[in-house]
């Protein structure tokens, strides 16, 4: 798929996020997408969830082309998406009977994580879920998300800034490019043991292994993903 976009100042103006991206998640396997700041990361888990339609390309789920909405996909988004005058159990049908400004913050994150897998989705699209949690609860939320994937095994793509959490929780890591018109530059098998918990994998030699190898390809585009970031302040 390619997504280039018009500028709303200037309709001569376009920006190409993506282009030329192939990318398979297969039934029960936990795909993770990392890159730059920028990358197009984001576009990409709005075009597999049909809220985004590519300017080039398809998206095909379980076979058949998206058309429309992705009605078989679980989106969690970044921020949580809780309607501030309904309880927890009003916004998900159940868990904790509170209102959202009375939540924690790992507290939100169950409520939007129980929003997200209440009806049973086969797919499950996660964008940086948990950048915002100290580094304990987003542990234990890691390790949550793992316990239910391994119980129903569904298919996740996960986006995420933070290549620890994308190693310690899954199959395969996908590396972006840089933007504009960002890509794959890299795909990395974890073949971790699993269960795994997200603490404990990270002292692995094999983690530490497979976090250098990912770097190497990564760093190049963090950093040119810094200077263009520099550019636009």
């Amino acid at each position: 798929v390619t997504c280039t976009f018009v500028s709303r100042d200037n309709r001569s103006q376009r920006y190409t996020a993506v282009k030329d991206v192939t990318l398979t998640v297969a039934p029960g396997e936990f795909v993770s997408v990392v890159g730059p700041t920028g990358c197009g990361k984001s576009t990409l888990l709005n075009v597999g969830a049909g809220l985004l339609e590519p300017s080039a390309g398809q998206v095909r789920v379980f076979g058949q082309p998206l058309s429309g909405i992705n009605t078989r996909a679980g989106y969690m988004f970044q921020t949580e998406a809780l309607m501030p005058w309904r309880t927890a159990r009003a916004n998900v049908m159940a868990g904790l009977d509170r209102y959202p400004h009375q939540l924690s913050g790992g507290m939100r994150k169950r409520t939007s994580l129980a929003q997200t897998l209440v009806l049973d989705p086969d797919i499950i699209l996660m964008d940086e879920p948990f950048a915002a949690l100290d580094i304990q609860t987003r542990q234990l939320m890691e390790n949550e998300v793992l316990e239910l994937w391994a119980d129903k095994k569904k298919a996740v793509l996960f986006i995420t800034h933070d290549l620890d959490e994308a190693i310690a929780m899954s199959d395969r890591v996908i590396v972006l490019s840089a933007g504009p018109a960002s890509h794959p530059i890299g795909e990395f098998v974890i073949d971790l043991p699993r269960p795994r918990d997200v603490a404990e994998v990270r002292v692995a030699p094999r983690f530490v292994d497979l976090h250098k190898a990912i770097w190497d390809v990564l760093r190049d585009e963090v950093l040119k993903g810094y200077a263009q970031q520099k550019l636009v302040a």
